[in-house]
């Protein structure tokens, strides 16, 4: 058996969930490794950010988010809400506050609940199958890295591991 991995950095706008498609760069990333019977780990160590597969859109809103992605943004706001103050949910508390803030974060860089929160619900990873060199995702599956911390920018980094042979 054989492992590959490699890693994407993304860079996220900041003030809105940011949808990135990588389905190429996986895709490239599954070449290079040579295998061609295995799975396709896609996942991301940030806790505010998820992996998810779905069909593009195409069609596009003025913020830049495909209408898909715009209607699931839609859906969070209504059961998960945008932080927009401090105490509209309980996390972050006075420890972890001062955890961040001595990290270098600032008061309201921590106000991210709603990102852990929605991740909870999308998942930090998807597993593709290979078949003959090829991720198996159907014919409309993409794969996208979704940033849900509206705090600020960041750059981030999808972690990309390829097992089988």
């Amino acid at each position: 058996m054989k492992v590959f991995r490699e890693s994407i950095e993304t860079k996220s706008a900041g003030m809105r969930p940011t949808f990135t498609t990588i389905t190429d760069q996986v895709k490239d990333i599954v070449k290079r490794s040579g295998i061609k019977e295995g799975i396709c780990v896609v996942y991301s160590h940030h806790t505010t950010c998820s992996i998810m597969m779905q069909e593009a859109s195409f069609d596009m809103t003025y913020t830049g988010l495909e209408y898909l992605q715009q209607d699931l943004c839609d859906v969070f706001e209504n059961i998960i809400p945008t932080c927009r103050k401090e105490g509209q949910y309980m996390h972050p508390g006075p420890k972890l506050t001062e955890f961040s803030i001595e990290a270098g974060e600032t008061k309201p860089e921590t106000l991210n609940t709603d990102g852990h929160l929605r991740s909870v619900f999308l998942g930090r990873s998807e597993t593709i199958v290979l078949m003959d060199g090829e991720l198996d995702m159907g014919e409309f599956g993409h794969i996208y890295f979704v940033d849900l911390d509206q705090t600020r920018p960041r750059t981030r980094q999808a972690q990309v591991q390829v097992i089988g042979e």
